[in-house]
């Protein structure tokens, strides 16, 4: 009977409005608490997604290792004296010709301007939403004055070719820095996109093939030719521009001008000796995987030759007549529209200098010289040319 008065006092707290909503939101605290302490004990169990440390390490030090084995030349091989490009000339045999090799750090140095390059990452790729950046799959290799910057900066307004801006001499300067430094100058490319990039030094450097065939033996090769009498005179005169005293044409062509010997080993000579250099490239590389665009062609008709281009890169047609005009002033054709630009682009003021005049018997000697190196290339490449 003492039980009633108790039982009949919690009836009446139960039926209080006020105290039922406080209840009931002690209740639903209690089990927010309960989810909270539910929800925050499941993560701690969940896997991390952070690389563990050691793994990381593990792999990154089986990375360079397999690195280190990549970059080992399979074939040991003498150094040549001609590594050189738009802007360069080689160390020459001759104690006089030595003052033509002084122009070659302004030159880099001008080209470097357009895109320095960046400090090596310690990933093998390196990717994000933007692209990735992969080793190239095509490479401008040669001729210096031939027509390799014009090219390159044509091929650049295709939406699926990205290229270096300027000229890496990896593989024949700077082999030594590896390939991930090689790959940390490459542009971000998408899904679909080619990696590109141009140094004329390559065709006539001796270690070069076989370097490239160790990165890939599915590189393709692009060779920008001219008739290599007028590529001489042309590189002749990029030094000129430069440097003012250097000895004539005339005299740097000959050993001997009574006897009309050729001095094959000033550079500007040695250059187009091309089926030289090509038998070095076949030791290493089909012929299917290398493309031979015309100097003269790429003037005259800049679209016909993009267009083979286009085709041996596995590319759609895209740069066409209607990106072209040609420059009456320059002498030779002018993109109407660069990459990221919607105004008319023509190269630098280096390109399309005034030839000095050239007696005429050396020229004639000249193509007396090259004549046989060229009918030898003609049939190399199944391509006459017809410079002479």
């Amino acid at each position: 009977m003492e039980y009633r008065p108790l039982l009949g006092h919690l009836c009446a707290l139960s039926l209080s409005p006020v105290k039922k909503k406080l209840l009931a939101l002690g209740v639903m605290f209690l089990l927010w608490a309960y989810m909270l302490y539910s929800c925050a004990g499941y993560c701690a169990s969940a896997p991390s997604p952070l690389v563990d440390p050691q793994r990381a390490t593990e792999r990154t030090a089986g990375a360079r290792a397999d690195l280190a084995s990549r970059l080992v030349p399979k074939r040991q091989q003498g150094w040549v004296d001609l590594e050189l490009d738009d802007g360069d000339e080689p160390a020459l045999r001759t104690p006089s010709r030595d003052l033509l090799n002084q122009d070659a750090d302004a030159e880099r140095a001008e080209d470097w301007d357009e895109q320095r390059s960046p400090e090596p990452s310690a990933m093998s790729t390196f990717s994000n939403g933007s692209g990735t950046k992969k080793l190239p799959q095509a490479i401008i290799i040669g001729v210096k004055k031939g027509g390799t910057r014009a090219l390159l900066e044509f091929l650049r307004v295709h939406p699926d070719v990205r290229a270096v801006g300027a000229e890496p001499h990896f593989f024949d300067r700077n082999y030594d820095k590896g390939l991930r430094w090689y790959r940390e100058l490459m542009p971000k490319t998408l899904e679909g996109q080619i990696t590109m990039e141009k140094t004329p030094s390559y065709f006539v450097t001796r270690e070069a093939p076989a370097r490239i065939y160790d990165m890939s033996r599915d590189t393709k090769l692009i060779v920008v030719v001219r008739d290599p009498v007028t590529r001489a005179i042309s590189d002749y005169t990029q030094t000129l521009s430069k440097k003012p005293d250097i000895p004539s044409f005339e005299s740097l062509t000959f050993k001997n001008r009574s006897t009309g010997l050729i001095d094959t080993s000033w550079s500007a000579v040695q250059i187009g000796i091309y089926a030289k250099h090509l038998d070095n490239w076949l030791q290493f590389f089909p012929m299917r995987q290398i493309l031979f665009v015309s100097g003269e062609r790429l003037i005259r008709d800049p679209a016909g030759e993009l267009g083979r281009v286009q085709d041996f890169l596995g590319l759609k047609r895209i740069i066409t007549d209607k990106h072209f005009y040609f420059n009456q002033t320059k002498g030779f054709p002018c993109l109407k529209k660069a990459e990221g630009s919607s105004k008319p682009h023509c190269l630098g003021k280096t390109k399309g200098r005034t030839h000095p005049n050239i007696d005429p018997e050396v020229v004639q000697r000249l193509r007396d010289f090259y004549r046989p190196f060229n009918m030898k290339f003609y049939q190399m490449t199944g391509h006459n040319f017809g410079w002479n």
